[in-house]
């Protein structure tokens, strides 16, 4: 299963792994489709950040990344 940690920036995340890019903007977070957005904003932004930021709800952010076969790390930090 594939892992994704909750406080690796969102830069990070997406370099790991370029589908969750796609889980993001399918979420609301269509900025991410912006390479200039990704490579400055994402790179201190994590999930965490992002949910309050556009009031999405964490829960919603989890259990899409679960759906997709992600497993969730970090949860309990932010």
């Amino acid at each position: 299963m594939k892992k994704i940690n909750l406080q690796t920036s969102v830069y990070d995340l997406i370099k790991q792994d370029p589908e969750i890019q796609n889980i993001m903007v399918e979420l609301g977070f269509s900025d991410l489709k912006n390479p200039a957005m990704l490579n400055t904003v994402g790179r201190y932004m994590t999930l965490a950040k992002g949910s309050r930021l556009k009031k999405i709800p964490m829960e919603k952010i989890t259990v899409a990344f679960l759906a997709a076969g992600f497993e969730i790390e970090g949860a309990d930090h932010e």
